[in-house]
Formats: C-alpha cells, structure tokens, sequence
C-alpha cells in the first residue's frame, strides 16, 4: 500500500532554514506527483509545493523564492528546503502524493510541525 511519512520539522529562527522530507513506499513515483501541504492552527490546509517525477515544480505565491522542493526518485523521497522561514510559515506539514493518471488516488502522510520563532 502506499504510504508516506513526512519528517524534519521543527523550531526554526527566520534567518535559518529547514529540510523537510517526505519518504513514500508502495508506489512507482514515476506516476505521481507529490506535493506539501501544511495546516496553521485555525486555518484551512493549504498547498505549499508540488513536485512531479519528470521535475516540474509548483509553488504556492506565499513561499515562492523562499521554498525549494526537490525529489530523488530513485529513493522515493522528496524534500522541502525552507529558506527565509516567516512567523506565518509555522503550521504542521503534511506530504500528499497523486497518481497523475488517476487522479482520484490521493494519500496524505502523517504531519510534522514546523514553529518558525525568534
């Protein structure tokens, strides 16, 4: 089955950075595309970043220049490099993968928090 499980989070000053990663088993990532998401408190989950196997990337405006995702195919993995972390970026971060062929194959990993405080 798949899964995922995102880790790497935690307390981050905005002038330091943080690699999340995101480690996916029971799929061939060639068919997915897989994203980050991440929840505030008393916010709606919001998409943050998304990568495909061939190396296409997405960013939300909100962490555009400031995020990199980045994959290894070959390990299943992908990663979120946060750079220039904001107050506003603290939320739990969740990886999500889809089949971009059937698109209605959607998994969600387990969160991991990110706090982003001086």
């Amino acid at each position: 089955d798949v899964q995922l499980q995102a880790s790497g989070g935690g307390l981050v000053q905005p002038g330091g950075s943080l690699r999340l990663s995101c480690a996916a088993s029971g799929f061939t990532f060639d068919d997915y595309a897989i994203g980050w998401f991440r929840q505030a408190p008393g916010k709606e989950r919001e998409g943050v970043a998304c990568i495909t196997s061939d190396g296409h990337k997405f960013y939300a405006d909100s962490v555009k220049g400031r995020f990199t995702i980045s994959s290894d195919n070959r390990k299943n993995q992908v990663y979120l490099q946060m750079s220039s972390p904001k107050p506003d970026d603290t939320a739990v971060y969740y990886c999500r993968s889809v089949n971009i062929y059937a698109g209605d194959e959607v998994h969600w990993g387990q969160g991991t928090q990110v706090t982003v405080s001086s």
